[in-house]
């Protein structure tokens, strides 16, 4: 598994849409999001699956979540929503 490169983001840019209208969230680089300074989510892809790494603020740690379908992408974006 390795890091996306922004071209290969297409498919999931209805979700890329949803997360840069999350306040706090800032976007350095296509699918790479940044809150209060530190690295908060980046995407992976493995073949024909799309893996995010997500770390809300007050997350200490990276958690993997599967965003190949919708119900992945709707678990990313809750953790953003208790955060």
């Amino acid at each position: 598994m390795r890091h996306a490169l922004p071209q290969e983001l297409d498919p999931l840019e209805p979700l890329l849409a949803q997360l840069r209208g999350i306040e706090g969230l800032r976007e350095k680089g296509r699918g790479v999001f940044y809150a209060k300074g530190r690295a908060a989510l980046h995407f992976h892809v493995d073949r024909t699956r799309f893996y995010a790494d997500v770390r809300p603020p007050g997350v200490s740690d990276f958690e993997r979540i599967d965003v190949t379908d919708e119900t992945g992408r709707d678990q990313l974006l809750r953790r953003f929503d208790r955060s």
